[in-house]
C-alpha cells in the first residue's frame, strides 16, 4: 500500500516538474519577446515592437493554458515575472505609439494577466518613460517630455493608492518608491533643460541686438 502510495505522488510531481520546465522556457521566451519589443519602442520601430508583443501575448496565454489545473508552480513567480514584462511593454507601446495619450491603454483584464503583475508592470513603465523623456530632451521637444513626465507622475499617485502587504501586491512598495526616484530626477532633468534652451535664446536675442 504505501508503494502505491509512493508511485502515485511520484507520478503526480513527475508530471508538475515536466510542466514547469516548459512553463520556464515559455517564460524565458516571453520575456525575451518583451525586451525586444522595448528595444524597438525606443528605435521607434511601432512595427517591430507590434509584432513581438503579438508573439509575447501568444506566448502568455499558452503559458496559462499549461498550468490550468497546477496553481502550485503557477504561483511560483516565474510566471508573474513574465506578466510583468508583458504589461510594461504594451502599457509603454500604447503611451508612445498614442504619444501620451491614456484613453486607449490595456487593462490587465484585457491582457490576461493578474492585477499584482499589471501593477508592478506600470512601476516599471515609469523608468521605460524616463528614459523617453531624455531621449525627448535630446531632440529639444520640451512640450512633448513635460507631456510624458506627467505621466509619470500620474502612474506614480496611482500606485500610491495601493498600500497593501507585499504579499499581495507582490513587492510594489518598493517600485513605487523607485518610481517617485526617478519622477524627481526627471522633473529636474525637464526643468533644468527648458531653462538652458531659454538662457540659450535669450543669449542669442541679446547678441543679435549688440
Amino acid at each position: 500500500m504505501l508503494e502505491e502510495i509512493s508511485n502515485r505522488i511520484r507520478e503526480n510531481l513527475e508530471v508538475k516538474d515536466r510542466i514547469r520546465e516548459e512553463g520556464l522556457k515559455i517564460s524565458r521566451e516571453i520575456v525575451r519577446e518583451c525586451r525586444t519589443a522595448s528595444f524597438a519602442l525606443h528605435g521607434e520601430d511601432f512595427e517591430k515592437a507590434g509584432n513581438s508583443i503579438e508573439a509575447a501575448g501568444k506566448a502568455l496565454k499558452k503559458l496559462k493554458a499549461r498550468f490550468e489545473g497546477h496553481a502550485d508552480i503557477y504561483h511560483a513567480g516565474f510566471v508573474e515575472h513574465a506578466q510583468q514584462e508583458y504589461s510594461e511593454v504594451t502599457v509603454l507601446y500604447s503611451l508612445l505609439k498614442d504619444e501620451g495619450k491614456t484613453q486607449n491603454l490595456p487593462s490587465p483584464d484585457e491582457l490576461g494577466v493578474e492585477y499584482a503583475a499589471y501593477l508592478n508592470g506600470l512601476g516599471d513603465v515609469v523608468g521605460e518613460l524616463r528614459r523617453h523623456i531624455l531621449d525627448l530632451i535630446r531632440g529639444e521637444s520640451f512640450e512633448k517630455a513635460e507631456v510624458f513626465l506627467g505621466i509619470m507622475e500620474n502612474i506614480h499617485a496611482v500606485l500610491m493608492d495601493f498600500d497593501y502587504p507585499d504579499a499581495i501586491t507582490g513587492g510594489l512598495r518598493r517600485k513605487t518608491d523607485v518610481s517617485r526616484s526617478l519622477i524627481e530626477k526627471t522633473r529636474g532633468d525637464v526643468v533644468n533643460s527648458i531653462q538652458q534652451k531659454k538662457l540659450e535664446l535669450a543669449m542669442k536675442s541679446l547678441e543679435s541686438r549688440l
